[in-house]
């Protein structure tokens, strides 16, 4: 048996090691030919006659670079947004006043039962028929902006607040005992010790969190907002290059939450790399008497 065990189970063994090996080699080979399978059986659909529209410089700046800029837009307010909201939602539901608990427990259950297309088309049917007739300025893709980030936003918020709650029950209870020893409100607690802990805890989550937001921004081409995905589904029924056209927007998509998520596990490294204050530390800081 292998010196070195895992906390579930042994470590596998040279025989099981040999299998495994085996095992992984044939799974992979059929998932090549399932892929040369399908790409056969699309060969049509990825001839130069199709292809050559993306090389034309035109097409990406009329259309494929205001699909991504849309995109960015939409889902840079939508984080911003949903992550204010939810950390307000997620210390609410954790408030010592129970009619603000309740409240916030109330709509973070709602919106996160309630699909993000339902709220998109509920917003924009309420700025159609309600808003803009009641004389607020909205009109064109402002429409479809103002839909697109308040589904996104509310859904996210929700799963956000729900995340931060957990990633602050999941610390251990000494640190809140510890700040309410040196003199901190429960309210300071959460918000100077538990709060910072908590985030970066949850971080990888909150980084999933965001990718879920830039992929759902593609809902809003149903709401007619100018996103990637409509500008080159527009493409696609110009040229009747639709697959080809699918496949470049699903590329795009790729390498714009492969560069989120850059961003974002850079940041968690310095943000782990800072580490959290002490309670001292806070405590000092805020000008508040210290235990002895």
């Amino acid at each position: 048996m292998s010196q070195t065990a895992n906390v579930l189970f042994d470590a596998p063994g040279p025989k099981t090691r040999r299998r495994n090996l085996i095992v992984g080699v044939i799974a992979t080979a059929v998932l090549v030919l399932i892929a040369l399978g399908i790409l056969w059986g699309l060969r049509d659909q990825y001839t130069p006659e199709k292809l050559a529209i993306f090389a034309d410089p035109t097409t990406w700046t009329s259309a494929i670079l205001p699909g991504i800029v849309n995109t960015l837009q939409a889902a840079v307010i939508s984080i911003v947004l949903a992550a204010l909201l939810g950390t307000l939602l997620g210390l609410g539901r954790l408030s010592e006043f129970a009619p603000l608990r309740g409240l916030c427990t109330v709509i973070v259950e709602f919106f996160r039962a309630v699909p993000v297309l339902v709220m998109m088309f509920f917003t924009y049917s309420l700025v159609i028929y309600v808003l803009i007739p009641a004389g607020v300025p909205l009109q064109g893709p402002l429409v479809s902006l103002v839909a697109v980030v308040t589904g996104l936003t509310l859904y996210n918020a929700s799963v956000i607040a729900e995340l931060i709650r957990s990633g602050m029950h999941s610390l251990p209870s000494g640190q809140r005992e510890a700040g309410l020893a040196v003199g901190l409100t429960p309210s300071q607690t959460r918000t100077s010790i538990l709060l910072p802990q908590a985030v970066t805890a949850m971080l990888p989550s909150l980084v999933s969190q965001l990718v879920v937001v830039l992929k759902d921004s593609a809902l809003g081409s149903i709401v007619l907002y100018p996103e990637l995905l409509r500008s080159l589904n527009t493409l696609a029924s110009n040229y009747g290059n639709t697959i080809a056209s699918l496949t470049v927007a699903a590329i795009l998509f790729i390498l714009i939450n492969l560069a989120l998520t850059t961003l974002a596990s850079f940041v968690q490294r310095r943000m782990a790399k800072r580490g959290g204050r002490s309670v001292q530390q806070i405590t000092e800081q805020a000008g508040l008497p210290t235990a002895v």
